[in-house]
């Protein structure tokens, strides 16, 4: 039996992720990931801590700790820019295991020079070498995510990403430790050069036992040329507004973070007066926090792709960056402390709190933009997307690295350094979310129901993945729509009556949410004729519709009578209608309840409500009584 068979074979579905790590098609590829993603960082951060405190004695001539750190940084990072579009065609085109074997065996190639410069101190060599590990990485990229999905079916690629990006996270925590902690020792060198060797042939062995993984495209015709080849890749990015937003977003997050994990060595000498140790400490922690914030942002979302998380997490990146400009120290030491000094110090702990927030506030950040390009991008292009976005972030690395080396030849500090991309991110940000009101909008959203009202969600299972439907729900609060919106997972378009549609501040964000004014027949004629018409579009397009058949907010707490307007909309395009219900929003501040707004803003603090959807209705036979009957089924 060989080893697709076997592969075809272990598919078989099961709630616990962590069966995959028993299962040959999956184990071998995690295992080879994971030592990648750990030798990596372990070269990385042992080379970075080495010139931070090394770097003057070993380099000849009168190279800057400041300029071999930055060129380090942009040396690793060059390769994901020019090779990244002949990587994707590269990896498409032949059989994946094999690939990642010749990757791999590069890779243990790579770490007997870096080990033989580690043993010497050939620091120039060090960096030199650095940039065949990024040419590596960069080939080993594409391999990884385009593996999954061949041997993963559907129900079971969330599960092989979450084990594979947990994976990662544990690696760079590791990995990032293991590099410090070696090379502060008296014989770091020869320890540091001993372990990437190790690594790499460990890494290499595991690979020997990845699956066969069968070309997608034998045929292709690789293009040689990057430069025309990463234009092709652009073009398909811009092809979605909101995808090319979202990749320059993801770029410009690994402007900041490549700022942050390239300088913080040497921020933590020439600042804290903190020694190798307090360096491991500070990179720890904003690793720790990145990988807590992706974690972190499945809960919040609701399991969903959440983009009101985005700019929380660009307010967090920018409050913390700043703050830690100002969380400088006040002791004055003759030489460089230890962790148990430094943490002794008053001020210590906040500038802890605030790289493990700037990491955090990342993750909410990034995790997010990449789940949108996923759901936005075409799927036949999706790998190239995915290539074209690789492109940017190298580029944005690249130039981060220049304008450091830039600000601080011109006697910018590192702590002022940070202080300057903490601004420019608020910059950032509010050119982006101006550009696409809808992140700004679902930030609204998410606000509203995790501080306001804490919301239980019943039935979501209900609301099919793709395809037309009419959603109809009871109507109490002027946030009802703001609220479905923050539950459901689809997009959705919602039918409001005009005059709720044009209330202050509220029609903005109704209007970015795309939803639809209705006005009465005696009211606006047009208006509703207007609004029937693009209810149909939507519906044609495959889009959920959402109304309130009641056709007015509910003055005592009661519904009323159902409208026939979904009958009207059944008649041109009979398509599913699903019945939900809001309940215990009557009585909040949003409400219409005749009682005084400020024991009603009071009442309805992180009061607790419930959206309770059922099971879908054909559209044949259904009327306004009948759907009334449904809702009240759900109402209590």
């Amino acid at each position: 039996m060989d080893a697709g068979t076997v592969s075809q074979i272990e598919k078989i579905h099961t709630e616990n992720q962590f069966a995959l790590l028993k299962q040959k098609r999956f184990l071998p590829f995690f295992v080879t990931q994971f030592l990648g993603a750990f030798n990596d960082n372990v070269f990385k951060n042992a080379l970075i801590i080495m010139i931070a405190f090394q770097g003057v004695q070993l380099a000849e001539g009168n190279a800057s700790v400041d300029f071999l750190t930055n060129l380090s940084a942009g040396l690793f990072i060059l390769p994901f820019f020019l090779f990244s579009a002949t990587a994707g065609q590269w990896i498409d085109k032949y059989e994946k295991s094999q690939s990642i074997r010749f990757i791999k065996f590069m890779e243990v190639v790579i770490m007997l020079a870096a080990a033989y410069a580690f043993f010497i101190g050939a620091i120039y060599a060090l960096i030199a070498l650095l940039f065949l590990m990024g040419t590596q990485s960069t080939f080993f990229g594409p391999a990884k995510y385009s593996y999954i999905p061949q041997h993963l079916d559907d129900t079971e690629l969330v599960a092989g990403n979450a084990l594979v990006q947990m994976g990662t996270f544990v690696a760079i925590l590791i990995g990032t430790m293991m590099g410090g902690i070696l090379i502060a020792d008296d014989n770091g060198r020869n320890m540091v050069a001993t372990a990437i060797v190790i690594l790499a042939v460990l890494g290499y062995i595991s690979s020997r036992y990845i699956p066969l993984t069968p070309s997608l495209e034998p045929g292709l015709k690789i293009n040689w040329n990057p430069l025309t080849e990463t234009w092709r890749n652009i073009a398909f990015i811009h092809k979605e507004r909101v995808v090319f937003l979202s990749v320059l977003g993801i770029s410009w997050f690994w402007f900041l973070g490549a700022t942050y994990l390239v300088q913080l060595p040497n921020y933590t000498k020439t600042t804290l007066a903190g020694n190798e140790q307090v360096v491991t400490l500070l990179l720890t922690f904003f690793t720790f926090g990145i990988g807590g914030g992706s974690l972190l942002c499945n809960w919040l979302s609701g399991h969903k792709v959440e983009l009101g998380l985005v700019p929380f997490g660009s307010i967090g990146l920018t409050l913390f960056g700043i703050d830690l400009f100002f969380a400088k120290p006040e002791y004055v030491t003759q030489g460089l402390i230890g962790v148990t000094e430094f943490i002794s110090h008053a001020g210590s702990v906040r500038i802890i709190l605030d790289v493990l927030c700037i990491g955090l506030f990342g993750g909410f950040y990034i995790v997010p933009l990449f789940a949108m390009i996923q759901q936005r991008s075409e799927p036949h292009h999706l790998s190239r997307i995915i290539a074209g976005n690789n492109i940017f972030n190298a580029l944005l690395m690249v130039l981060s690295a220049v304008m450091a080396i830039v600000l601080l030849g011109a006697g910018v500090s590192i702590a002022e350094l940070f202080v300057i991309v903490a601004l420019l991110n608020a910059v950032v940000g509010v050119y982006i979310f101006s550009l696409v009101p809808e992140f700004f909008m679902r930030f609204c959203v998410w606000l509203l129901i995790h501080s306001v009202y804490h919301v239980r969600k019943q039935g979501l299972d209900n609301i099919p993945d793709e395809g037309a439907a009419v959603l109809v729900c009871n109507h109490v609060s002027y946030v009802d729509a703001l609220i479905i919106a923050g539950c459901i997972r689809r997009p959705m378009r919602f039918v409001m009556y005009y005059k709720i549609y044009n209330l202050p501040v509220l029609k903005w964000l109704f209007k970015t949410a795309g939803a639809i004014p209705i006005a009465g027949r005696h009211e606006d004629l047009a208006l509703m004729g207007q609004a029937f018409t693009e209810i149909e579009q939507a519906l044609n397009n495959g889009d959920l519709v959402c109304i309130f058949p009641e056709g007015k907010l509910t003055r005592n707490g009661e519904m009323n009578k159902f409208r026939p307007g979904v009958e009207r909309i059944l008649q041109t395009t009979p398509v599913p209608v699903i019945p939900m219900a809001l309940n215990g929003l009557w009585g909040s501040a949003f409400s219409r309840q005749p009682s005084n707004i400020l024991l009603r803003i009071l009442r309805g603090i992180r009061s607790s409500i419930e959206l309770k959807i059922s099971s879908s209705m054909q559209p044949a036979g259904i009327n306004a009584e009948k759907l009334q009957q449904q809702v009240a089924l759900l109402f209590r």
